[in-house]
């Protein structure tokens, strides 16, 4: 639609994903900056201009990831004149360097080593001492939306690889060693600065957890509800003392009993006491109606169901929650996931639309 004295520029990648910029007659000196920055990177556009409106101006960059296309442009009489001049291509070629350059803050701007993941670019880097990955889509979609995952990263990724081809980034910040601790949920508050703010995340985030990163999911989602759009859990644990602790019918964690005591500063009586699990602190995201969907075996023996996403489903129904739990017969903990990650990949676009 054509707003008089305005400009509207659709930016075309690869993948028709597109993005919308708009500028007033009188923004000249801005797009002559970034036209200065477009050709010192030697971005040298070629222009053709129909003669009559709705006029459509093509610039074909050199580089071949990008090319750009301004439709149904429409101008000023005072402006009709310039068009096929020297200074209409500069005009042009300036919103160009804009557009460009927007695209590529949103995506590439990581620091740290960059390699691929299942054919997307991964950044691998570190915040507030932790390792953390961002892998990146091809194009992200409106409102720039990610799924977070805790712990085993790339295990099983049909889910996540299927969101990346739908425009999400997905995250990951290390803490599996903290068990969902208080350190663990502060570590992860700077990870969401980050990429909320110097990324231009989404606000609203979809949390994935798997086995014991459903203790930092739910953790993070208590201390931070009105930041969580979902949450996955994947045979999560979802108390400390069926694992790693192992005091109810499931094998525990051996070692690692002592290293969550250790990260919650607990002994073991006062770890049987602690009332900061996930199963206790579900009042927050029943409050911000937080929808959840649990994956789990049926036969787990390791988090086993009773001790852990059962008490979840009940106490969560009980508080007015949204939760489906879909149960996989006779599958232990292992394996993970779905087959078929149509329901995951659904349950993550049902609620992070818009």
């Amino acid at each position: 639609m054509w707003i008089p004295g305005c400009y509207c520029v659709e930016a075309c990648c690869p993948d028709p994903v597109r993005n919308t910029f708009s500028w007033q007659a009188d923004t000249v000196k801005l797009l002559s900056a970034e036209f200065n920055d477009c050709m010192a990177r030697k971005l040298r556009p070629a222009l053709t201009v129909q003669s009559e409106p709705p006029r459509e101006v093509r610039i074909l960059p050199l580089c071949p990831e990008t090319h750009l296309k301004m439709q149904d442009f429409r101008m000023p009489r005072r402006f009709m004149c310039l068009a096929g001049r020297p200074f209409f291509a500069l005009f042009v070629a300036a919103i160009i360097c804009i557009a460009t350059s927007q695209v590529a803050r949103s995506e590439s701007n990581f620091s740290g080593k960059e390699s691929k993941w299942h054919g997307f670019v991964r950044h691998d880097f570190v915040v507030d001492g932790r390792g953390c990955i961002v892998v990146s889509p091809e194009k992200a979609a409106e409102g720039n939306p990610w799924i977070w995952r805790a712990r085993f990263f790339g295990h099983e990724p049909q889910a996540d690889v299927e969101m990346l081809k739908r425009g999400y980034h997905i995250a990951y910040c290390d803490v599996g060693n903290l068990f969902g601790n208080p350190q663990a949920v502060k570590h992860w508050d700077a990870f969401y600065e980050l990429l909320t703010t110097k990324h231009a995340f989404a606000k609203k985030v979809a949390l994935e957890g798997m086995s014991r990163g459903g203790l930092i999911i739910y953790n993070w989602a208590a201390a931070n509800p009105e930041k969580v759009a979902c949450l996955y859990g994947d045979a999560p644990v979802c108390d400390f003392k069926s694992w790693p602790g192992g005091k109810g019918k499931g094998k525990g964690g051996g070692g690692a009993w002592q290293d969550c005591l250790k990260a919650y500063g607990l002994t073991d009586e006062q770890a049987l006491k602690y009332e900061g699990n996930p199963i206790d602190n579900l009042k927050p995201l029943a409050d911000a109606k937080i929808p959840i969907l649990h994956v789990v075996g049926d036969a787990d023996d390791v988090v086993p169901v009773e001790e852990n996403s059962a008490i979840i489903e009940s106490r969560y129904k009980a508080l007015g929650g949204s939760i489906r739990v879909i149960s996989k017969p006779g599958v232990g903990h292992h394996p993970h996931a779905l087959k078929d990650p149509a329901p995951i990949v659904e349950f993550f676009v049902k609620h992070t639309a818009g």
